[in-house]
């Protein structure tokens, strides 16, 4: 069976876009399409799951739980603590090894709330 062509005619809405226009709408499009897999993400994850992150991250599992419970405590969850971790290294210019060694210490939350309550993501 031989599929008519009928691509003239589905991209007349398109037709008058130019290619940057056309580039914008694309990534409209794909923001929509991942928005609701980040909404997802963000209220189904679980401290086995950050744990799991910060493990494949090079943490050892005492530090990775410290660091989870540091994130829960602090009301981060939803940033993931991984990316808390990562966030923070990059914002001071630290390894990220040594920064959640810090967060497992206790050390560095009240930056790491400021980062992400100023808007981080």
């Amino acid at each position: 069976m031989k599929r008519a062509d009928d691509f003239q005619e589905r991209r007349k809405h398109l037709s008058d876009l130019s290619d940057e226009a056309l580039e914008q709408k694309f990534w409209k499009l794909a923001e929509k399409i991942v928005d609701p897999m980040i909404d997802l993400a963000r209220k189904n994850t679980t401290p086995s799951i950050e744990r799991s992150v910060l493990l494949r991250m090079g943490f050892s599992s005492i530090e990775a739980k410290a660091i989870v419970e540091g994130v829960m405590n602090r009301g981060l969850m939803g940033k993931g603590a991984g990316h808390v971790v990562y966030k923070l290294a990059k914002e001071k210019g630290l390894d990220v090894r040594k920064t959640g060694l810090q967060l497992a210490e206790g050390k560095l939350w009240d930056e790491a709330i400021t980062m992400f309550e100023g808007g981080a993501k």
